[in-house]
């Protein structure tokens, strides 16, 4: 059916062409001359983009829709990676925590300089981890508020994920 409603379309484009020249069309249909036998297929099996019957208001409403499903995407996108991120930087703050408490599982007094240092150098990376990670978080909530109507039962991006 559709092919047919095509090969009528291609018909009447051929038969009203020279009447048409001045009608002003998406493309160069009129300039262009098609070489059916060169490309070894019959030239009604040819459909351009030209022949859409789609009405300039029409595209417009489909490249609105389009755009709104990149910004979602790309919103999705970007929480996907908050997301990512904070999984991994939890991962790092447990292996040193469990660093860490083998460390202080140790009597101080049994410590060795370099294990006293290396449990400071733990504290200290994990404290700019905390840090690292609560700004992570804040900036995607700010995000989160900054976009238009969420849905409501979607859970806060603070509550989605604890070390």
């Amino acid at each position: 059916m559709e092919l047919q409603r095509a090969v009528e379309l291609r018909r009447a484009i051929s038969a009203g062409a020279e009447a048409e020249r001045a009608v002003r069309r998406y493309g160069a249909l009129e300039e262009t001359e098609w070489k059916a036998e060169a490309l070894g297929r019959n030239q009604l099996d040819i459909i351009s983009m030209a022949e859409t019957t789609m009405m300039p208001e029409e595209i417009e409403l489909e490249m609105a829709k389009i755009q709104r499903l990149r910004e979602v995407l790309v919103r999705r996108e970007s929480e996907l990676r908050f997301m990512m991120d904070d999984i991994q930087l939890c991962k790092d703050i447990m292996n040193l925590k469990k660093e860490l408490q083998s460390l202080v599982a140790i009597p101080e007094k049994e410590k060795t300089k370099m294990e006293k240092q290396r449990e400071d150098e733990l504290i200290q990376k994990i404290h700019r981890l905390v840090q690292k990670r609560d700004f992570l978080v804040d900036d995607a909530e700010v995000e989160r508020l900054r976009q238009p109507s969420r849905k409501e039962g979607r859970t806060s991006s603070k509550q989605a994920h604890h070390c």
